[in-house]
């Protein structure tokens, strides 16, 4: 099991700069995954990027910013078009980083909510299905797994359990296309933490951790024994990865509604985080 964090802790938009302050400081902070957010990533330097988290001693993931515009099921085509752009623009530079796993919420925008008939989310879950063979297929040739994420319901109206992700995924049925949990997400939509888990069994390829409050894992309301018993019920031995953010980061913060400080410091959060997940799980 690799445990890494989001550069998201610390700042965005992520570049090379980022890339280059802040992944020392994940090695040294003990880390051995870094998660690089592909806001742009057409501007990314990947060679560049690349070398300085090998360099550190760290693999990496990559993770979507799904923001506007960003969208596999809008109703407008040219905003699917441009979703599907890029998601296949994200893939070639998952590539060129070395990563292995391109992850989040890939079906819409983030913070885009409608009303949708049954006949309607039936209609939009087979173009979801549609949309991700494509992009599966795509990163197929580049030996990436796309892992599909669901949000709470503040976030969206379409995917909001790790049951319908599983049912999307069963749906595309493509060894490329898993599913990954955000514990945050998941502790606001699951009934049972630790049985969303077993729901996802093997496919559950990506985990992404905060607590309850999106602070320090282990430090608010979360059953993380529970938690740690349903992850190696299912043998789950992939990335554990911090995801949460900081107030001073003022685009990020108003995205996610972080309107205090979840710790000292982000620093802090990720060091505490780090050894608590350490402990109950490694």
């Amino acid at each position: 099991m690799k445990f890494g964090v989001s550069l998201w802790l610390w700042t965005a938009p992520v570049n090379n700069k980022v890339i280059e302050e802040y992944a020392p400081r994940i090695a040294d902070l003990g880390f051995n995954t870094v998660e690089i957010p592909l806001e742009a990533p057409e501007e990314l330097d990947c060679e560049r990027a690349r070398k300085v988290v090998e360099d550190n001693g760290l693999t990496l993931t990559t993770c979507a910013a799904m923001g506007g515009g960003r969208d596999l099921i809008h109703p407008d085509k040219s905003v699917r078009d441009a979703g599907m752009k890029y998601m296949k623009d994200s893939l070639n530079a998952a590539e060129e980083l070395g990563s292995e796993l391109f992850v989040g919420p890939l079906a819409s925008e983030v913070g885009r909510l409608w009303d949708a008939s049954d006949a309607q989310r039936e209609m939009e879950t087979k173009l979801l299905v549609s949309q991700l063979q494509e992009v599966a297929n795509y990163a197929a040739s580049k030996n990436i797994t796309i892992c599909l994420e669901a949000l709470n319901r503040f976030e969206t109206s379409f995917l909001n359990l790790t049951s319908q992700v599983c049912d999307v995924i069963d749906q595309v049925n493509h060894p490329n296309c898993k599913v990954m949990i955000d514990l945050f997400h998941a502790g606001i939509e699951e009934k049972n933490l630790g049985d969303a888990i077993r729901t996802a069994g093997d496919n559950l390829y990506h985990f992404q951790v905060a607590e309850n409050d999106r602070g320090t894992p282990g430090t608010g309301q979360f059953n993380w024994d529970e938690i740690a018993v349903a992850l190696n019920e299912i043998g789950y031995d992939q990335h554990i990865i911090i995801e949460t953010f900081t107030p001073d980061n003022e685009l990020l913060a108003k995205a996610a509604a972080i309107w205090r400080p979840l710790a000292e410091s982000p620093d802090q959060l990720a060091k505490d985080g780090l050894s608590f997940l350490k402990n109950l799980l490694a």
